[in-house]
C-alpha cells in the first residue's frame, strides 16, 4: 500500500533505538524526510547512519538532533531547523519504576515534564502550521498503561494519562476539519530496553531472577511473544498515512492482545 506521505517531513523524537527508531525507519522507508533527535549523541549518529542506508542515495533526507527534548533549550535545538514538520512523532523515555511512597514531588515534575507536558509543547508549536497548509499528522507514543495501569509505573500512568485527557480534547478542535489527526500510540509489551528495565524492576521487587520474571511476562500475552520495534513503526506510519485522514483523538493499543477489557 502506497501510504502517500513521500516527500513529507517528519520529526521522530527519541529515534535512536527502540520504538521511536522503528518509527523513523518505517517513515523513511515510506519516502519520508527525517529529523530524528535524541539525547546520546553516539547512538543518534549510529540511528542516522543505518536510517540514510535504509533510505537509498535518491530517498530522503535524514538529520540529527542531539539535544534533551523535553528542556526548552533542547526544543529549541530541534526548532532550529525550522517548524515546517507535517508529521510529529512524540517520545520520552518512560520515568523509572517504583513505589509511590518513595516518589517526592521533584520525581513527579519530572515525569509530568518527559511525559506530558513535552508533547503539549510539541503540539503547540507545529499543530497550526500543519492546519495552514491542510495535512498534518502527530502520533503520541504513549504506553498501555494508560489503559490498564501497571502498579510499579505510577509516574508513567500519571504522567501520560494526563496527556490523554488533553489529546482527546485538542484532536476535536478546529484543526480536525484542517487536515490534521492527533492519536495516541499505546505499546504494550515491546522487546526494548525499556521493557528489560521494567522487568529488572520487577524482577528485584518480587525477589524472583530476571529470566523468570521476562518469560513469565511473555506467557501472559496472547500472542506469546513481545512485539518488535519494526513493527511498531509499521502503525505508526499509517496513522500518518492518508489513508487515516479519518482517524483522530484515538488511543490505538497495540500489546498482542494483553489488555483484557472490550473496549
Amino acid at each position: 500500500m502506497d501510504l502517500g506521505i513521500a516527500g513529507k517531513t517528519a520529526l521522530v523524537c527519541g529515534a535512536s533505538k527502540g520504538l521511536g527508531y522503528g518509527c523513523a525507519e518505517a517513515l523513511v522507508r515510506e519516502g519520508v524526510n527525517v529529523v530524528i533527535v535524541a539525547r546520546g549523541a553516539e547512538a543518534l549518529e549510529a540511528a542516522a547512519k543505518k536510517l540514510t542506508e535504509a533510505a537509498g542515495a535518491s530517498g530522503p533526507f535524514v538529520k540529527q538532533v542531539a539535544a534533551d527534548i523535553t528542556t526548552e533549550a533542547g526544543r529549541a535545538a530541534v526548532f532550529a531547523l525550522g517548524h515546517d514538520f507535517d508529521i510529529v512523532v512524540t517520545n520520552a523515555g518512560g520515568p523509572p519504576p517504583g513505589d509511590f511512597r518513595n516518589w517526592d514531588r521533584e520525581a513527579w515534575i519530572k515525569a509530568v515534564d518527559a511525559n506530558m507536558l513535552t508533547p503539549i509543547e510539541l503540539i503547540k508549536a507545529t499543530v497550526d502550521g500543519m492546519a495552514r497548509r491542510g495535512y498534518g499528522r502527530i502520533v503520541n507514543i504513549t504506553s498501555s498503561s494508560v489503559k490498564s495501569p501497571i502498579d510499579i509505573l505510577g509516574l508513567s500512568n500519571g504522567a501520560r494519562s494526563g496527556l490523554t485527557g488533553f489529546v482527546a480534547g485538542v484532536a476535536r478542535t478546529a484543526v480536525a476539519a484542517q487536515g490534521v489527526t492527533i492519536n495516541n500510540l499505546l505499546p504494550g509489551s515491546f522487546d526494548t530496553d525499556r521493557l528489560k528495565g521494567t522487568m529488572a524492576g520487577a524482577a528485584q521487587k518480587s525477589g524472583q531472577d530476571f529470566d523468570t520474571v521476562w518469560e513469565a511476562r511473555k506467557k501472559n500475552i496472547p500472542a506469546k511473544r513481545f512485539g518488535t520495534p519494526a513493527e511498531f513503526g509499521a502503525i505508526c506510519a499509517f496513522l500518518c498515512s492518508m489513508q487515516a485522514g479519518y482517524m483522530t483523538g484515538q488511543n490505538i493499543l497495540a500489546d498482542g492482545g494483553a489488555y483484557p477489557g472490550t473496549y
